[in-house]
């Protein structure tokens, strides 16, 4: 059990790393014309930014597949991808941009600390010039700011 909880915590950790790498080099690089929808959002509903959760759960999906398929390790790395993506949409799309009202008011220094980097990664609306490309970990904002 040790080694599944470690498995579950690493890859929930890992993907961190995973998405700060796409949105960095691939979303704010040639699939730009998907990540674009989401710097200028048309409040109507999906975007096509949205498809980038299809594509991310794909890997978990795959991961418990093969996990309740003889291979019982990957079901906890399988789990800890899709932690992560329920801790991302939580966060980024309930908390932060708030696509489903709910009158959540995150308080804590962690969380401001991230909503008001994710803002500032959000001031820019082109794929060049941004900055904070983490959705769970940001530097401190003071560091952003300069």
């Amino acid at each position: 059990m040790l080694i599944n909880t470690f498995l579950f915590i690493a890859c929930v950790a890992a993907m961190e790393w995973v998405a700060w790498f796409t949105h960095k080099y691939f979303m704010h690089g040639p699939l730009w014309f998907l990540h674009e929808s989401h710097h200028r959002p048309s409040g109507e509903g999906l975007e096509k930014n949205d498809w980038f959760a299809v594509f991310f759960s794909m890997p978990s999906i795959v991961l418990i597949w093969f996990g309740t398929s003889g291979s019982p390790r990957l079901l906890w790395a399988g789990l800890g991808v899709a932690m992560y993506g329920l801790l991302y949409f939580v966060f980024h799309d309930v908390v932060v941009h708030r696509r489903i009202a709910l009158r959540l008011r995150p308080g804590g220094a962690y969380m401001r600390r991230i909503i008001q980097a994710h803002m500032i990664h959000h001031a820019t609306r082109t794929r060049e010039g941004a900055i904070s490309f983490g959705f769970l970990y940001s530097p401190p904002v003071a560091r952003l700011k300069r």
